[in-house]
C-alpha cells in the first residue's frame, strides 16, 4: 500500500480544515438565524401564510341632549372573494352576479385577480346576504359590515356631517370627533399554502371589533325642528337665498339649534334636495360638480362672513356703558346726517325724518346711525377696537365644527381712519360670523362672560358611562355685570317699542336688536342685495336662550325688523313654551289678550253637558271614542282641571265606552 505524500496530507488536512469552517459557518448562521432573527422570520412566514379580511367596528351614535338618536349605524354585509379558493371563476361569476344585480364581466374580472382578497360588492341586503351563504361558493364570503344611517335624514346636516363609504367622518361632527366614533376594526383571519389553499390544522381566529364611543350633542331636537320649520317658512315665504338660524343657551355656550337653508341629505350628500337642480346637475362636469358640492356642504352660520349692521351696535353701546362714556340717560341728536368727517357725508336710516333730540335709551330703540357715531367717536378707536377683539371678532369661536372662519376686523388700530370708528360703530366695515355674533350678544346677557361655544357635552360607552366630557367653558370675561343688566333693559325696550317690535311675544320680555346690511360681493356693495337680521335674548329678565335670525337677499322688503324679527318672535314663543318656561303676563296683556284660562273639571258629566260648558269658556274638545250618545259619560280629561292653558285649547275627553251613560 502506497503511504501519502506529504502534499497528498496537506491537501487532505486543508479540506478537512476548509469543511470544519463551513460545517462551523453554517452552525453559527443557523444560530443566528433561529436566535436573533428567528421571530422576525417566523413574522414574515406568518404574513406569507395568512390572509386577513377587515371587520368594521361599529361607529359610534350621535345623540341629541336627551337621547335622539340622530346618526346610527345599521347592520350590513359585504361580498369578498379569495381568487385562489375559486375553482370555476366563470360560474361562480355568473352565480354572484344574479344574486347582487352585478354584470357577468365586472364580478369575473374581480375573481380572476391576482391578489389574496378581493372586495366585490359593500352594502348588499341581508336577503343577498342569506341567498349568497346559502349557495356555498368556494371562495366567495359574505362579511357583517355595518353601514352609516342618518334617521331623520336633512334634518340638523350641517352639524351632524355625513361620512364616506368605508364610514370615515368627512363632514360636520362626522369628521370632528370621527377618531372616537370609528372605534378599532377587528380581523378574520385565515392562514394558507403557497397556492392560495386554506391550511387545516391551524384553523381561523377572528379578532372582534371595538366599537366607537357615541357622542351627545348639545342639539335640542324638538327645539331644531322649531328652528328648521321657521327657516323653511321665511325661505319660501321672503323668496332668500338662504336663511340661518343659531339659538344658544347664554349662560353655558351650548348651541341648542343651527340651521342654514337651503340644506342637503347626508344619506345622499352628493344630491340636491331640489329637483330643478338636480337637472341642472346632470349636466355639469367633474370640476363644476364638486365646487357645486361644496357651495352645498357649505355652513353659512361658522363659514361666512357679513357685515351685521345694526345688531353690533349692542357691541358698542355695551363698551360705552362699560367705559362709563354715557349712561341710559345722556343726551344725543340726530339732524339725520354725519358731515363733519373730511370728505364723507354719512346719514341715518332715517335722514329724510330725524330722530332730533333722543336719550341714548331712545337711540337705541330706534337704532339712529347718529348716536352710535358718536358713542364710537366717545369711545376712540383704541378703546372701540379693544372691545370688538375682547367680544370675540376677528378670531374663532373654537366652535367644534370645520372650516370655521375668524371673520374680518382692521389688523390693528394703526390702519383705522375716522371715517373707519364711525361706520364700525353702526356695524359696517367689519365682517363677523353668525357664530360670532351670537356667542357675543350671549355674553352680553349672561353677565358679561364670553363663552367657548359648545357642540358637544359627552362621550359615552354602550353603557353610558361617561368616557369624556366637555366641560363649559368661559374665555374670558368682557364686561360687568352691571352693564350686562342695563343692556338687557335696553334691548328690552328695542322689542317693547322699537324698531324691533315684531319679536314681541305676550308673556315674555325680549330683549333683542335689528339689523340690516347691504351685501359686499367682489369687494363692492352690491346693489339691491340685503341681509336682514334679529338677535335676541328672552326673557330678558332672566335669560336662558339667545336666537339669531338671519334672512340673506329676501326680495322685496328686506329691514331685519321686518324680514328677521317676526321668526326670532316665534322661536322663542314656541321653544320658551316647550322649555315649560311660565310667561308672566302683564295687567295690559291679561286683558288685551285673554291668553290663559283654567281647564274646568268635567269629569262625571255626560258628553252633552261637558261639552256646553267648554264651549261656553271658549274651549275646543276631542274624543276618540268611536260609539258616542247624549249621555255617554265623562271619565278623565287632558290636560287635568286646573291646569292654566291658552283660551281656545283643544281638551281630550276619554268616555265611559261600557254603559255609555246608561244608568
Amino acid at each position: 500500500m502506497a503511504v501519502p505524500s506529504n502534499s497528498s496530507k496537506k491537501r487532505l488536512i486543508f479540506i478537512f480544515i476548509v469543511v470544519i469552517v463551513v460545517i462551523f459557518s453554517l452552525i453559527v448562521r443557523l444560530g443566528y438565524i433561529q436566535i436573533a432573527t428567528g421571530e422576525e422570520l417566523k413574522k414574515g412566514a406568518l404574513e406569507q401564510w395568512t390572509k386577513g379580511i377587515e371587520i368594521k367596528s361599529k361607529r359610534g351614535i350621535i345623540y341629541d341632549r336627551n337621547g335622539k338618536k340622530l346618526a346610527i349605524s345599521v347592520s350590513s354585509y359585504t361580498v369578498w372573494a379569495s381568487p385562489a379558493d375559486i375553482t370555476n371563476p366563470e360560474e361562480t361569476a355568473k352565480q354572484v352576479a344574479e344574486v347582487l344585480g352585478m354584470e357577468e364581466k365586472v364580478v369575473y374580472e374581480k375573481i380572476i385577480k391576482k391578489s389574496n382578497v378581493e372586495k366585490i360588492k359593500q352594502w348588499i341586503t341581508k336577503e343577498e346576504a342569506k341567498t349568497l351563504r346559502n349557495l356555498g361558493l368556494s371562495g366567495i364570503e359574505v362579511v357583517d359590515d355595518n353601514k352609516r344611517y342618518y334617521p331623520y335624514e336633512d334634518f340638523a346636516s350641517y352639524i351632524i356631517g355625513f361620512t364616506d363609504i368605508d364610514n370615515y367622518g368627512l363632514y360636520g361632527i362626522e369628521k370632528t370627533y370621527d377618531k372616537y366614533l370609528s372605534g378599532t376594526p377587528g380581523r378574520w383571519v385565515k392562514t394558507e399554502d403557497a397556492k392560495g389553499r386554506q391550511m387545516p390544522y391551524d384553523g381561523e381566529r377572528i379578532y372582534d371589533a371595538e366599537d366607537g364611543l357615541n357622542v351627545v350633542l348639545t342639539i335640542d331636537e324638538t327645539i331644531q325642528h322649531f328652528v328648521e320649520k321657521a327657516a323653511m317658512e321665511s325661505l319660501i315665504t321672503n323668496k332668500a337665498k338662504n336663511v340661518s338660524i343659531l339659538v344658544m343657551e347664554p349662560n353655558n355656550g351650548d348651541i341648542l339649534a343651527m340651521t342654514t337653508l337651503p340644506q342637503y341629505n347626508p344619506n345622499n350628500p352628493r344630491e340636491p334636495l331640489d329637483e330643478e337642480e338636480k337637472k341642472v346637475w346632470e349636466n355639469l362636469s367633474d370640476e363644476e360638480l364638486k365646487k357645486e358640492w361644496y357651495d352645498m356642504w357649505r355652513n353659512f352660520a361658522i363659514n361666512d362672513a357679513y357685515e351685521p349692521g345694526s345688531t353690533f351696535k349692542t357691541i358698542v353701546a355695551a363698551a360705552a356703558l362699560e367705559e362709563n362714556i354715557v349712561n341710559v340717560n345722556s343726551n344725543f341728536y340726530c339732524n339725520g346726517f354725519v358731515r363733519d368727517i373730511p370728505g364723507e357725508v354719512l346719514k341715518c336710516a332715517r335722514w329724510y325724518n330725524p330722530h332730533g333730540a333722543q336719550t341714548l335709551r331712545e337711540g337705541i330703540e330706534n337704532s339712529c346711525n347718529v348716536v352710535f357715531v358718536d358713542l364710537g367717536r366717545r369711545l376712540g378707536k383704541e378703546k372701540l377696537y379693544k372691545y370688538i377683539k375682547a367680544f370675540g371678532f376677528g378670531e374663532k369661536t373654537g366652535i367644534e365644527l370645520t372650516g370655521e372662519q375668524g371673520g374680518i376686523i382692521p389688523i390693528n388700530t394703526d390702519v383705522i381712519r375716522e371715517i373707519n370708528v364711525a361706520t364700525m360703530s353702526y356695524g359696517h366695515g367689519v365682517a363677523v360670523t353668525p357664530i360670532q355674533l351670537i356667542n357675543a350678544v350671549s355674553a352680553i346677557a349672561n353677565g358679561g362672560n364670553l363663552m367657548k361655544p359648545r357642540l358637544v357635552s359627552q362621550l359615552i360607552d354602550n353603557e353610558g358611562n361617561v368616557i369624556i366630557e366637555n366641560k363649559p367653558e368661559v374665555r374670558r370675561q368682557v364686561i360687568s355685570k352691571a352693564t350686562s343688566d342695563t343692556m338687557l333693559d335696553l334691548m328690552e325696550g328695542v322689542v317693547s317699542k322699537g324698531t324691533g317690535s315684531n319679536a314681541y311675544v305676550p308673556g315674555y320680555k325680549v330683549a333683542g336688536k335689528t339689523g340690516t346690511a347691504q351685501k359686499i360681493i367682489d369687494g363692492r356693495y352690491a346693489p339691491g342685495k340685503y341681509i336682514g337680521s334679529f338677535v335676541a335674548v328672552a326673557p330678558a329678565t332672566n335669560p336662558k336662550i339667545a336666537v339669531l335670525v338671519i334672512v340673506d337677499e329676501p326680495e322685496g322688503i328686506y329691514y331685519g325688523g321686518s324680514v328677521a324679527a317676526p321668526v326670532a318672535g316665534k322661536i322663542i314663543e314656541e321653544t320658551l313654551s316647550y322649555l315649560e318656561i311660565k310667561p308672566e303676563f302683564t295687567e295690559e296683556e291679561k286683558e288685551l289678550f285673554e291668553y290663559t284660562i283654567e281647564v274646568p273639571d268635567v269629569r262625571n258629566m255626560t258628553i252633552e253637558e261637558a261639552g256646553k260648558k267648554l264651549s261656553e269658556l271658549g274651549f275646543k274638545y276631542t274624543t276618540e271614542s268611536l260609539n258616542i250618545i247624549e249621555n255617554s259619560m265623562i271619565i278623565d280629561q287632558f290636560p287635568l282641571p286646573g291646569t292654566e292653558v291658552t283660551k281656545g285649547s283643544i281638551i281630550d275627553l276619554y268616555l265611559d265606552e261600557d254603559d255609555k251613560g246608561e244608568n
